[in-house]
């Protein structure tokens, strides 16, 4: 989620950023469980985009009214909801992707109920609205023109540079939508582990997960259309990090990536100073020549760190990035992908085992292989399918293992029901909707305002 930290605390060193990562490190026992999703709104009458001015912006009104949560304001237009005592958020992306960044809890279980309150609560107050959401990882009709642009400062400074550094910038910001889960870590060690982990396996969730073959009303080519784009955003700070899998990764490794990818702005009060391009080095030691003098905050550091798309980004913890978002019972089950997959240490073990041997040019070929050919690509000579069936199988022992049971005495297990019936039968979810348009739909796009609406 995109929203601004507060914290004014200076930064008189590199070493103070190693320290502010390594304070995410947390005992076994404090492991938390986020999930954040991402929906893309539209009109039901005539399957418009919904403008700011009398839609998102009435959106987020009405659920403020239902939550009292508090409101995130950006120039005193409401641009998100914060719970100030769960930890849950509301944002907006660019071209009004309507996210929820669920707050850190101990089951996914919890994770799922937090998603159908959500869902439920938002089909409360847009159904008076005329507004529908799209289960879909790519906006499957409108122009980038047609899009809306939401009024948030830091956008409008990103939207200007995206074009300066990538071809599908503005495809990324004002036309995607993800689901993402963030996970702990207890020390650098496990960090590394994980991240490693996850970096291979992404291309894995990119797979199970693609559910974007459409853009601007056909097929564009790509199972996963969103992930295709990525490829080609801003490649100085996306991408699968190789450097993670080299001897002496850890903290300071990452801050030295971090402090070399380029900024975007520095935010002052309420301003948004455009930076673009500038050396967070540079902030650091007081000679910004935006902004001579001025000196980097833990705020500045935490926007930055936010603003940095690797397809798996460390913070206070790691956030799974891969993912296209889909129905609800799909945004259940990437949080239990990964769960099982690590916070129980024979499955980490396991799932480390699985990718040890890949080579850096083995996880880039994968990366670039599965917007295009999902489960059907391959790596180190394996099928993509038989990996995601180990991968699947281990996760579900290690979610066995954690027995974090619901009232009905289920175990997390039944999140990965989703995922299991993808490898079995060998189709992605875009599949089905490339199937369905091809026949029931006559080659139209309008019938997935219906069917891919939650």
């Amino acid at each position: 989620m995109a929203r601004d930290i507060i914290d004014d605390s200076p930064i008189e060193s590199r070493e103070a950023l190693v320290a502010w990562l390594e304070q995410g490190c947390k005992p076994p026992d404090a492991f938390r469980v986020g999930t954040e999703h991402e929906k893309i709104p539209f009109y039901r009458a005539d399957h418009s985009p919904v403008p700011y001015q009398g839609g998102i912006e009435a959106l987020l009104e009405g659920m403020q009214t239902r939550l009292a949560w508090a409101p995130i304001l950006d120039e005193g237009r409401l641009i998100g909801l914060y719970d100030s005592e769960g930890g849950g958020a509301i944002s907006l992306e660019p071209g009004g992707q309507f996210e929820l960044s669920g707050a850190p809890l101990e089951t996914i279980h919890q994770s799922a109920a937090e998603i159908d309150r959500h869902l439920a609560d938002v089909a409360i107050v847009a159904a008076p609205l005329g507004v529908g959401f799209l289960a879909l990882g790519l906006s499957p009709k409108w122009s980038l023109a047609e899009t809306p642009v939401m009024p948030k400062g830091r956008y409008q400074i990103m939207a200007r540079y995206m074009p300066k550094v990538g071809s599908r910038g503005l495809d990324m910001m004002f036309r995607t939508a993800t689901v993402q889960t963030n996970l702990d870590f207890s020390s650098e060690a496990d960090m590394v582990k994980k991240l490693r982990v996850g970096l291979a396996l992404q291309p894995l969730a990119t797979a199970l997960f693609a559910n974007s073959p459409f853009l601007e009303g056909k097929p564009s080519g790509f199972l996963s259309g969103r992930s295709e784009i990525w490829r080609d955003t801003d490649n100085q700070r996306a991408g699968m990090l190789p450097f993670a899998f080299e001897p002496g990764m850890g903290f300071e490794r990452y801050v030295d990536y971090a402090l070399d990818v380029p900024m975007y702005f520095v935010k002052r009060g309420a301003h948004y100073h455009d930076v673009t391009g500038a050396s967070f080095r540079d902030l650091l030691a007081g000679r910004l020549a935006a902004l001579p003098g001025e000196r980097a905050t833990m705020s500045d550091w935490v926007n930055h760190l936010s603003t940095i798309f690797p397809e798996v980004r460390l913070k206070r913890y790691l956030e799974m990035r891969g993912a296209d978002v889909g129905p609800r019972q799909r945004i259940c089950a990437l949080p239990a992908l990964f769960v099982g997959l690590y916070y129980d240490s024979a499955a980490l073990d396991a799932a480390y085992d699985l990718i040890r041997a890949w080579r850096a040019k083995d996880r880039q070929r994968l990366r670039d292989d599965v917007p295009r050919l999902a489960l059907a690509a391959s790596v180190a000579g394996r099928s993509l399918r038989d990996v995601a069936r180990d991968a699947i199988a281990i996760a579900r022992a290690g979610l066995a293992r954690r027995a974090r049971r619901d009232e009905r005495d289920r175990d997390e297990t039944i999140y990965l029901a989703p995922l299991e019936t993808i490898v079995e039968t060998g189709r992605v979810p875009a599949e089905d909707w490339l199937a369905r348009y091809t026949s029931a739909w006559g080659e139209t796009i309008d019938p997935v305002f219906e069917e891919a609406a939650y």
